[in-house]
Formats: C-alpha cells, sequence, structure tokens
C-alpha cells in the first residue's frame, strides 16, 4: 500500500507527507505553511525517516522502473541508492541509521509469456550501505509459485528488527508466514510454523517482538477467526495471547513495552478498542458505553461453521445464520460473496468497516427470517497457497465460481431450506460473482443483488492490442469473455437489482450501465438504484445502509411475498 499518512519525525519538529506525488513536510506546530520538499519525476511513496530523523528515505516510481532515494536537506542532491533497472521497494533504516534494507522485484518488460499459465514472481531482499549506496543481496526468493510475491495484508511486511534481524513475511511453504534472518546473511528462520496465516503485523518499539493477528488457536473454529498473537525476531516462540470464541485484530505494543492495544469483538458485539497485559492475561475494553442501548446485541444470532467439498475437490468455509427460533418450517436462504477476492468473512464481527457493514446484513436478513451463508470461496485469503491463488481463477476461467454454486447447493440440500427460494448477493468482486451467478445458473438463484460489480472481464487486459503476442493471448481473451457475467446473459432469467455510485473509481459505473442494457435488451427482470456522487467504499454512511436496507427489502418481495 502506498502511504498516505502523515509521518512523523523521532527528532524534529516537522511532519511529512505525500501530496500530490511529492513529498511535504509541515511544522508541527503549524507555524509556517507546508512546503514541497523536493521534486521526483514519477509518484514518491514508502516515506521513512532515519532513527535520527536527519534523512528521509522515499520510493520513486518511475512506471517500468522505481528507485529508492535518500533526502537530507534542501541543499544536498538526493541519494540515490543502488539505482537500476528493477523495482526497489519498501526501504526500512537500520537502528542506526548506517544502512537501508529494501525487495527488489525485476521491472516491467520483457518477451510476452503465457497468460492463462501461473508463474512463479520473483523478489529478494537487499541490504545497502547509505554512505556508498551500494547494495548486495541478502536473501532471494525461492523460485516456487508459493515463493513469489506475497499478496498479503503489508504485502512483504519488512523490517529491520532488534539483535540485527532482518524479518519479513514469505508464504514459500504455503502459508503467509514470518521469517527472520540475520543482516549479515544466514539461513532465515520461520518464526511462525502452521496452517495458519498471520497479518496486521507491527514490531515492539524496542524492536524485539512482532505481534500481528492469526487465524489459530486452541479451537478449530479459530481458522474463522483472528487472534492476537505475538513472537520474538529470533525466536520461533509464537503464542496466541487471545484465545477464545472472540475475534481480536490489529495488536500494537505500547510505549513503555508493558501493555498491547488492539482491536475486539465478537459474534454478538462491534469491535471496539481494548488494551491488555503484554503477558496476554486480561482484555480490558475502552468505550463499551458508547454502545447504544437500543443496539440489539442480544437478538444477533452466532454463525456456525460450514464446510464443503465443491466437485472439483476444493473444501470450502463459510458462515451459516440461521434466523432465531424453532420453526420447521422451510425458510428462504441467500449466499453472500464477499468483494477483495483476497478477503475472509469470519464467525464475528469483521475488521474491514465494508465487510462489519455485511456482517451487519447478514445478521439482518436472519432477523427477517432468511437463512444466509455467506461463503468464502477460493482466491480469497485465510486457507493456504492454493486456496489464494488457484489455477484457472478471476479472468483465467473464474473456477472460484465453482465454490458459489455448491454454496447454493449445499443449502438447498437442508432440510430447513426451500430449495425454489435461494438469492444471492455481494459487492465488487461479490457483485461479479452474484451476477455469473444468475446468469449461469438462474434455475438454483431465483433473484439476487448485484452491488457495483464487474460484468465484462475483456476490459480488464489489452491482450491482442500489441504486435508482439502472449502465446496464448487469442486463448486468454475467449477466457477472458467466457469468465465474463455479460458472455451469459442469454440464460440469465431470475429478477436482480444493480446498486452502483457513479463516481466509482474502483469498479467504474459503466460496467452496470452496460450490463443494464443487455438485460433490457434480453427482458430480464430488473430493479436499479443508481447512488449519486458517490464512491465504491460509500463514502457516507447513509449510502451504505441505503443499499443494505435496499437489499433486504428487494429479497422480502422476491423471496418471501411470493411463497
Amino acid at each position: 500500500m502506498r502511504e498516505t499518512c502523515p509521518l512523523f519525525p523521532p527528532k524534529s519538529d516537522a511532519v511529512a507527507f505525500i501530496k500530490n506525488g511529492q513529498a511535504w513536510s509541515v511544522p508541527l506546530t503549524g507555524s509556517t505553511p507546508a512546503k514541497n520538499l523536493f521534486n521526483s519525476r514519477g509518484g514518491t511513496y514508502g516515506l521513512e525517516w532515519s532513527p535520527d530523523g536527519s534523512k528521509l528515505v522515499f520510493v520513486s516510481d518511475r512506471g517500468d522502473h522505481s528507485l529508492i532515494g535518500v533526502y537530507t536537506n534542501p541543499e544536498s542532491p538526493i541519494q540515490w541508492i543502488a539505482p537500476s533497472f528493477a523495482n526497489d521497494r519498501t526501504p526500512r533504516w537500520s537502528p542506526d541509521g548506517s544502512k537501508i534494507v529494501f525487495v527488489r522485484t525485476p521491472g516491467t518488460g520483457g518477451v510476452p509469456d503465457s497468460i492463462l499459465v501461473r508463474k512463479h514472481r520473483p523478489w529478494a531482499i537487499m541490504v545497502a550501505e547509505v554512505a556508498s549506496g551500494k547494495a548486495t543481496q541478502l536473501w532471494k526468493a525461492p523460485k516456487t509459485l508459493a515463493g513469489s510475491i506475497p499478496t498479503i495484508n503489508g504485502g512483504f511486511n519488512l523490517h529491520w528488527a532488534a539483535k540485527n534481524r532482518i524479518v519479513y513475511l514469505s508464504y514459500e511453504d504455503g502459508w503467509p508466514h514470518l521469517y527472520s534472518i540475520p543482516a549479515t546473511g544466514g539461513t532465515p528462520l520461520l518464526l511462525t510454523p502452521g496452517h495458519f496465516m498471520v497479518e496486521h503485523i507491527r514490531l515492539s518499539p524496542n524492536g524485539q517482538v512482532l505481534t500481528f493477528s492469526a487465524n489459530t488457536g486452541p479451537d478449530p473454529l479459530d481458522i474463522d477467526r483472528r487472534h492476537v498473537a505475538k513472537v520474538s525476531v529470533d525466536q520461533a516462540n509464537m503464542s496466541v495471547l487471545t484465545p477464545g470464541t472472540g475475534l481480536e485484530w490489529t495488536p500494537v505494543i505500547t510505549g513503555d513495552h508493558a501493555s498491547i492495544a488492539l482491536i475486539s469483538a465478537t459474534a454478538q458485539r462491534p469491535p471496539l478498542p481494548a488494551v491488555m497485559p503484554l503477558t496476554g492475561n486480561s482484555l480490558k475494553l475502552i468505550g463499551s458505553s458508547q454502545l447504544l442501548p437500543s443496539f440489539p446485541q442480544s437478538a444477533l444470532v452466532t454463525p456456525k461453521q460450514v464446510v464443503f467439498t465443491t466437485p472439483d475437490g476444493f473444501k470450502v468455509y463459510g458462515q451459516l445464520f440461521e434466523p432465531a427460533g424453532n420453526s420447521s418450517e422451510k425458510k428462504p436462504a441467500i449466499v453472500y460473496v464477499h468483494g477483495g477476492p483476497q478477503r475472509q468473512m469470519l464467525l464475528g464481527w469483521h475488521y474491514s468497516d465494508y465487510y462489519a457493514n455485511a456482517y451487519a446484513t447478514n445478521q439482518y436478513l436472519a432477523s427477517l427470517g432468511f437463512v444466509v451463508l455467506s461463503v468464502n470461496y477460493r482466491l480469497g485469503i485465510g486457507y493456504g497457497y492454493e486456496f489464494h491463488q488457484p489455477e484457472r481463477a478471476s479472468t483465467n476461467g473464474a473456477s472460484e465460481y465453482i465454490d458459489i454454486k455448491a454454496a447454493g447447493e449445499w443449502l438447498a440440500k437442508q432440510s430447513f431450506v426451500d430449495p425454489s427460494r435461494i438469492g444471492i448477493y455481494g459487492g465488487s468482486y461479490g457483485g461479479y460473482l452474484t451476477a455469473m451467478a444468475l446468469g449461469r445458473d438462474s434455475k438454483l438463484f431465483a433473484a439476487g443483488v448485484d452491488i457495483h460489480g464487474v460484468h465484462d472481464r475483456t476490459a480488464d487486459r489489452s491482450l491482442l492490442s500489441r504486435y508482439e503476442k502472449a502465446p496464448d493471448a487469442e486463448r486468454a481473451a475467449q477466457t477472458a469473455w467466457e469468465s465474463s457475467p455479460i458472455a451469459y446473459v442469454n440464460t440469465w432469467t431470475s429478477p436482480v437489482l444493480i446498486i452502483h455510485g457513479d463516481d466509482d473509481r474502483n469498479v467504474r459505473v459503466n460496467q452496470s450501465t452496460d450490463l443494464i442494457q443487455r438485460l433490457e435488451a434480453k427482458g430480464v427482470e430488473m430493479e436499479t438504484m443508481i447512488i449519486v456522487n458517490d464512491t465504491h467504499h460509500w463514502m457516507k454512511h447513509a449510502h451504505s445502509l441505503q443499499a443494505g436496507r435496499a437489499t433486504a427489502e428487494y429479497f422480502q418481495r422476491k423471496l418471501k411475498s411470493n411463497k
């Protein structure tokens, strides 16, 4: 992620920040206006102060390559660190400020390779002397699929820790884990072994301990939760600090190294800040009194873990929300499909505000009498590399849709579900898969709500526009079309509600405008809602509520009123 937050200095009175792709600073007192520190061709990001606050390291993105520079003052020229035709990123200072560790990946270009075949994406860790600007390779990722560039929260999660250790994240053993290697070279140490993932990684102020969130613990259901854990930077002594049925994430060790601040939630209680001793005993919530007395916490159901196997052998996890009560009547059901796609829905409130809102909507639907199955389909996180980066997925064949259809079929087999009243909804990538479901399997999915979904996947790539083409360019273009919902309009018969903000910068509104024209020409029953001047993430909370309420009202009309 490219930083846009202000960067506070360790020993200075000016804060650095990015404005319009360039580095700026302003006194903490606000005594003088902000000023541009320097101009660098391309976009500037990745700011980090040196330990003594006298220098600022940054990344300059030049498009097909990127450079690491060090700014000292207006009188001194920028010092470029081991400039090359590669993409250098994620610079981190050594504790004494004499060296910088960073990640190097290949620059853009080369002979066009196969598009449909999964390939290793190489990366290496470099260490540079600031004085000379020269760098040497400390470690190179194994040349395997799992050894590729990690696509997890925080990316490489690179740190120069205490005891002269370099800490980083790698997927090389099939799970996203933390590793530690001496800055002078040697064999990496796997710090967090096991079948789970780590994210929200932070280095303690003294550089000796890493805290993070992990989907592991003593309960097998923890694979669908998050708990706070810690590990030393030079020992594989990981411990889970918050076991139990709750969910905890984004831990930060306080400056006195006595406590951890974090966010805590349960299946019923929404997220609240909390603190606990570093030893991991009691958890003290902050702000419980701010929860409105009218909030229906006690009425929320506890979702149940569901596991099923797809026709092609994938083990898929989901969370089942069942209406309260003991009615034996067959109920309407809904499949919820998250976006991302590299997300994981949990057995409780989510750490993302977008998906916390989705969790609330699923609870609301359950309160209205719907059975809701939230499905964690392949391409998502939390279940290992092969689940996260599967074959024939996305524009290469949409194999993830197999999981969505399997979820609908699982619901249809349940004794408490009416198989003729199964709906589906989701936003973003979830909107895309909702549209795929309605286009390919209207007999299974009786109605759907498609929220800012992608419908034409051929727009994702220009496969045939250049003279020198990939060997499978034509087949890849055809596969991208076959992975698009608009390819299945002719078999789309179920009614749909399409919702989209017309200032969406993630999924352009023309994706929905085009689909609407095609469905109208086909005569598909359809309702639409355009939300004027809002973006993909619903910048106004009222618009998030509007979309959620419209979704619930639509399903009530389509799946309950015609019973």
